[in-house]
């Protein structure tokens, strides 16, 4: 079977009334695809999701259906694909990437610095790198095409464009995935944080069902669609570790000539990161 769609990390395939989707092992940074694989981090990435969607299944409906890949078809019963494959429901994607900031970092305290907003939403005066925002922020974004930039929406914006995309729907949609968008990083940074992990803003993705649902899609709550921040480490006024790919956007800053190829230790720090936030997130050994 060949991929419909691509992207840096993800396959899909067509499964007839379902979707598989893939998460590989293949790892990204700075909107480049590296040279070497990080062994088990698909599967780390798929078993998240699928914690997240079944903890949180009461709130929205899912698109997951299965990733156990006696339930797919054969050409998925390889070790290749093995705990990294996920069969799901076939959805129309909604042209929004649901983004909710719990903390202020990254883009969003860069943006602050320079006139005390994030994506247009004015916030209290004096907040420092990293501090937990007096309540989550939904800031929606367009998606783009692999290789250009999501660019940032008002919610008024993002009613105009699924208006334009589901004409008499778009203030209904745009308020439902908003909610939804709220709920679930609100329900999941408490449980997060219980396990001690601060999860400082995400991004969500929902789709319609044949009967015009929303039905929340994609991946959920992993590293590489999240900020997750030990707890135990955490001091405002700084920026903080975390358990993704900090250890791959260190190394390729500080050896510009690498040419995009990682050392085994650095390859080694990020799985092991990856798999720790599994763990306490979990309770399960990966």
């Amino acid at each position: 079977m060949k991929p419909i769609k691509e992207g840096k990390v993800r396959e899909m395939y067509d499964n007839g009334d379902t979707l598989i989707l893939v998460a590989t092992d293949r790892i990204s940074a700075f909107d480049v695809i590296l040279k070497n694989k990080i062994v088990d981090k698909g599967a780390v990435l798929t078993r998240m999701s699928k914690f997240w969607f079944d903890l949180t299944k009461d709130i929205v409906p899912n698109h997951m259906i299965s990733i156990d890949t006696k339930d797919m078809p054969k050409f998925f019963q390889s070790g290749e694909f093995n705990g990294n494959a996920m069969m799901c429901k076939k959805l129309e994607m909604l042209p929004i990437e649901c983004i909710v900031r719990g903390y202020i970092t990254g883009s969003g305290w860069k943006s602050y610095q320079e006139n005390g907003t994030v994506c247009g939403i004015k916030l209290p005066e004096g907040l420092v790198e990293s501090e937990k925002l007096p309540e989550a922020i939904y800031t929606p974004s367009t998606k783009a095409e692999i290789g250009d930039h999501d660019e940032n929406i008002s919610y008024e914006q993002s009613v105009e464009v699924l208006e334009k995309a589901y004409p008499g729907r778009g203030e209904e949609l745009a308020k439902k995935i908003r909610d939804y968008t709220l709920k679930l990083y609100n329900t999941c940074a408490d449980y997060a944080l219980s396990k001690g992990i601060i999860i400082a803003d995400t991004k969500f993705e929902f789709g319609l069902d044949e009967n015009g649902e929303v039905v929340l899609a994609d991946e959920m709550l992993t590293p590489d669609s999240s900020r997750f921040w030990p707890e135990s480490e955490y001091v405002e006024g700084k920026s903080q570790p975390s358990f993704d790919k900090q250890f791959v956007r260190d190394y390729l800053k500080e050896h510009p000539d690498c040419d995009y190829n990682l050392p085994q230790d650095v390859i080694d720090k990020t799985i092991a990161k990856y798999k720790e936030a599994y763990e306490l997130l979990t309770g399960e050994k990966f």
